[in-house]
Parts: C-alpha cells; structure tokens; sequence
C-alpha cells in the first residue's frame, strides 16, 4: 500500500474551493477533501506582504496519486504559484487509512479493489 499523505492546499474563493475538492475526489485523486472556510493568510508575494482571506482544503490521498494531484490544483488553480504541501500520515486509525487507501483509484497492477 502507497503511504498516506495529507496535502494542503488553500483557495481564494468558495467556488475554487468545490472544484478543486470535487475534481480530486471524483478523480480518484483523493479520498476526501474537507473545505475549511475563513482562513486568513499574510504573506509575501512579488516584495510585498500582502493579505488574504482563503480556504484551506485538508486534502487525504497517497504518495501513488501525489504528482497527478499536484498537476491538477494547479491545472484548476487561479494562482500562479498555488499553495500545495504534503505531510505524511505517521499513524492513525489503521480503518480510515484503510479506508483512504481503498478510496482513491487503485495502483497500476496492485489488483486492489476500489473503495466505496
């Protein structure tokens, strides 16, 4: 089994937000996305600090699906440089990882089911 990932990614609007997060689900890419709202970002961007308010989609696939992922968000993306960081699951509950594993679409010639 790919080792699980969270990847976060933030969005500028609530629209970007449910396209991103459905794209990567009805993909395969992920096996779920949760849409976190009133997340605001201070940054630096061209010299300047500048300020935000954006969603952060908490994003659970596998390292298997990450470059696909990463390729799409910033496909779908109305950022020039969209945030997308992935940090690994060091533990959990060994069902939901099971359940994630099963989740998003299966590893070329792992012969494992696709998760309801």
């Amino acid at each position: 089994m790919s080792e699980p990932l969270v990847v976060l990614v933030i969005a500028s609007s609530r629209d970007e937000a449910d396209r991103v997060a459905s794209a990567l689900v009805e993909e395969g890419l992920a096996a779920c996305v949760n849409v976190v709202p009133g997340v605001r970002s201070v940054y630096r961007w061209q010299g300047r600090v500048e300020r935000a308010d954006e969603l952060l989609l908490v994003v659970k696939t596998t390292h298997h699906h990450l470059a696909d992922l990463v390729a799409r968000v910033e496909g779908l993306h109305s950022y020039t440089v969209p945030e997308v960081l992935a940090l690994p699951i060091m533990g959990g509950s060994a069902a939901y990882l099971d359940w994630l594993a099963g989740a998003v679409l299966p590893e070329a010639g792992s012969g494992e089911p696709q998760g309801e």
